[in-house]
């Protein structure tokens, strides 16, 4: 038995200068650093969008709700982003009001946009301006003893606001933005030889959006 342990001390005594060795030997290395992503906003994207307008005037005024589409495109260079966005929805904004048996009720059916963009990019957040085209479909209807006559036209005007747009996946994005559209004045009922002016009609818009970013957006940044 003491021969065993005599024997295996000596292994032991053998062995552990080498293994000391060994470890001396093997440079150091560190744990390689995970990639941090780095969104790029250049490129083309779909989505949707909804929310709530209401008539910049006082009661009775419209109001109501919209729900649709949007399409666009981004250019990014540095931290800048330019784009443009058109956007269609079909919308329920509606106001009545009736006086001496007669009611006049005012309804925009549908609203959209074509808009450039240009803001200021922090990674996966946009911060930005935007302004251009805005148009409405809307039909004025007067009623009066059971009997109602419509008449609807296609009103152009110009749109200002701004937003912030956030990745919240490698390919997906929500938005938040505030949109003042002012459309020009229409004559309603001309064929009726009694023609009704509208006059400008303006618009508070809040509208939020999901949009999904072809192309591939995030890099890998070492």
């Amino acid at each position: 038995m003491k021969k065993v342990l005599l024997a295996s001390a000596c292994l032991f005594a053998l062995a552990a200068p080498a293994s000391a060795a060994d470890l001396a030997a093997r440079p150091y290395t560190k744990a390689p650093i995970a990639p941090a992503a780095v969104y790029n906003w250049t490129g083309f994207y779909l989505g949707v969008v909804g929310g709530g307008a209401w008539e910049n005037a006082s009661d009775p005024r419209m109001q109501g709700g919209f729900v649709g589409g949007t399409a666009g495109y981004n250019w990014q260079t540095g931290n800048v982003v330019f784009g443009i966005e058109a956007d269609g929805a079909w919308a329920d904004v509606s106001a009545s009001a009736t006086a001496l048996g007669i009611t006049v009720a005012s309804k925009t059916d549908a609203l959209g946009t074509v808009r450039g963009r240009i803001g200021w990019a922090v990674n996966n957040v946009l911060f930005y301006g935007t302004g251009g085209y805005a148009w409405i479909d809307n039909k004025i209807t007067v009623s009066a003893l059971g009997v109602s006559v419509s008449d609807s036209k296609w009103h152009s005007g110009w749109t200002v606001g701004a937003g912030v747009e956030a990745f919240f996946a490698p390919q997906w994005s929500v938005k938040g933005e505030y949109l003042y559209r002012s459309l020009g004045s229409e004559n309603y009922f001309s064929n009726l030889g009694a023609p009704l002016a509208s006059g400008t009609i303006n618009f508070h818009t809040v509208q939020v959006g999901v949009n999904y970013h072809f192309g591939g957006p995030v890099v890998a940044k070492y």
